[in-house]
């Protein structure tokens, strides 16, 4: 898929009704062979800043577990592949706390949704979508670079 059609596909998850971390993860399953039903499961907790504790930004989350599946290592011993992975988490954070002053799903409602708006579900609007947009095309972006390195 191209970039632009990874964005949509996320966003497209995302304004169903999927959580903001399954909307970012559905969006690049086909790449890692990710049945649908496990990455629905898998990150089915994340939103709302994990479980809606508004810790973590959803978005965010599921951009790690794709960063987790493309860069992650399987051998415990493997170090250089564990600490690589580790600083593509802190780039997409660092990347989302640059654009939205926070990674932080409660601090980015209170700073771009009042009180009503998240009662009434129209952060989902006014700044979710953007955030899984922003979150997709970066990971897409970080991946293509892996991809022209191999």
């Amino acid at each position: 898929m191209t970039r632009q059609e990874t964005i949509d596909k996320a966003s497209e998850y995302f304004n169903q009704g999927y959580a903001c971390s399954q909307s970012v993860l559905l969006a690049f399953a086909p790449r890692y062979n990710l049945d649908e039903k496990t990455a629905k499961l898998i990150s089915s907790t994340f939103g709302g800043g994990m479980g809606r504790l508004r810790q973590k930004c959803g978005a965010v989350t599921g951009g790690f577990m794709v960063l987790g599946l493309e860069f992650g290592n399987q051998i415990p011993t493997d170090m250089e592949t564990k600490l690589n992975s580790y600083k593509k988490v802190r780039e997409l954070n660092a990347f989302v706390v640059d654009i939205h002053g926070s990674a932080e799903c409660g601090e980015i409602l209170t700073k771009f949704a009042t009180q009503a708006d998240v009662e009434q579900r129209k952060h989902h609007k006014i700044i979710c979508n953007k955030i899984v947009i922003d979150v997709a095309g970066f990971v897409y972006d970080m991946i293509k670079i892996n991809d022209n390195e191999k």
